[in-house]
């Protein structure tokens, strides 16, 4: 599995903290006061993209992270929606290191496919920005299996390579079992997955009747409408009672439990939604617990049609 390091040498905590509330839903104080809470919890890895809320997300982050730059990993995204273009990635590159205020980004993503722009052209540009020093690692967001797999023989043929990719997974978006999670064991790509919590659904909160993103963006209502996931969600919230914990805390706890090693992506809008995701970080999960979490959802099916075989 790939190593990242900071700058300063050191490897990062397994968990990372998503920035993509800064500037938006969460004002500089309550940013602030979540960059804080990170770093007592030891958190070191930070992510954040050139498209969050209009560019103040990269920012605050790199006016939190600038005093202690060396000890922190820092990510971000380039402009997917100019698509994923030489000129796109380079103007893209060159504006989120003047907003983080660093020379060097650490982690650099690709965050989506581009059906419209060849390889060739995607990774000869960031294999050219590794060359220059300008960032360290290389990582794709939402990437199917494949594309990551076609994207990482071109990468080859430049002298790099795909080191990261960030996935969506929590305990009702299963999907990155079938081969993401298997293929970043498989060749050494670290998984640091996305919304472990599934957009505060699995925090118990809309069992409570409090509102968030699934009452007031469509994207998240959408994908995540299915009763049966609210089922899980009901499930998890009866679990975390019995064992006296926070379902938030079961739910990051259980992404991080995954045998590929996932490193889950923490994010709120405030210290006090993040402290239960925190105490995630060191709740001892064995193997029946985690047996317990992952029957509240249906596993996905194998990647095979030879389901008799399996």
């Amino acid at each position: 599995m790939t190593q990242i390091t900071t700058l300063s040498g050191a490897t990062p905590a397994p968990f990372a903290f998503g920035a993509m509330q800064f500037g938006g839903r969460a004002d500089a104080a309550q940013s602030r006061a979540m960059f804080d809470a990170c770093r007592a919890a030891g958190i070191t890895h930070f992510d954040t993209a050139y498209t969050y809320t209009g560019g103040a997300s990269e920012q605050l982050l790199g006016e939190f992270a600038g005093p202690e730059r060396d000890k922190l990993f820092i990510a971000t995204k380039v402009n997917f929606p100019a698509g994923a273009g030489r000129d796109t990635i380079l103007n893209s590159c060159d504006e989120s290191r003047a907003r983080l205020g660093m020379d060097v980004i650490d982690l650099l993503y690709m965050h989506r496919f581009d059906d419209d722009t060849p390889l060739e052209e995607t990774f000869e540009t960031l294999a050219a920005l590794q060359q220059k020093g300008q960032i360290r690692y290389i990582g794709v967001s939402n990437y199917a299996a494949w594309q990551v797999m076609k994207a990482q023989a071109v990468a080859a043929g430049f002298g790099t390579r795909i080191d990261v990719i960030q996935p969506m997974y929590n305990l009702v978006k299963r999907q990155a079992e079938v081969e993401i999670l298997p293929m970043c064991a498989s060749e050494g790509i670290l998984p640091v997955p996305y919304s472990p919590l599934g957009g505060g659904l699995l925090t118990g909160k809309y069992l409570r009747g409090e509102s968030g993103r699934l009452h007031e963006d469509s994207r998240y209502t959408a994908r995540y409408a299915p009763q049966s996931m609210h089922a899980t969600a009901e499930g998890l919230v009866k679990l975390a009672e019995e064992l006296g914990t926070d379902p938030a805390t079961l739910a990051v706890a259980w992404v991080a439990r995954h045998a590929a090693g996932p490193v889950p992506i923490l994010s709120a809008r405030t210290v006090e939604q993040l402290r239960p995701s925190l105490d995630g970080m060191g709740y001892a999960m064995d193997d029946a617990l985690y047996a317990r979490v992952s029957e509240l959802s249906a596993a996905p099916p194998p990647a095979t049609d030879r389901l008799e075989e399996v």
